[in-house]
C-alpha cells in the first residue's frame, strides 16, 4: 500500500539522481500504463503490484519500503501441523 500519495509526487519532483520525472516516464519505465501512476498520485489507487512498487521505488531512488506499506502476511504462514493418530493401545 502507498504510504503517501504526497510522498510520491514529492519524489517524483526529485529523484535520487537529482532529476525530476513524468507520470509518462516512470510508467514506461516501470512497464505500467500512464494512468496507473496518475491514479496513485491522486489517490484514487493506492496499491500495484510487487514488481510495479519496486520498480518506481527503484526509480525514484528510495527504497521499497519507504514508498510502499506491506500488506497482508510478511511471513509464510506455519505449515499444518499433522494429523495425530490415535495411540496403540
Amino acid at each position: 500500500m502507498l504510504v503517501s500519495r504526497d510522498l510520491l509526487v514529492l519524489l517524483m519532483e526529485r529523484t535520487g539522481d537529482g532529476s525530476k520525472i513524468s507520470i509518462r516516464e516512470l510508467a514506461e519505465e516501470v512497464g505500467v500504463h500512464p494512468s496507473k501512476i496518475g491514479h496513485l498520485r491522486t489517490g484514487e489507487q493506492k496499491t500495484a503490484g510487487r514488481a510495479v512498487a519496486v520498480g518506481i521505488a527503484n526509480r525514484l531512488g528510495v527504497d521499497e519500503l519507504v514508498l510502499w506499506a506491506p500488506i497482508g502476511r510478511t511471513v509464510a504462514a506455519p505449515p499444518e501441523a499433522p494429523a495425530i493418530s490415535e495411540a496403540a493401545a
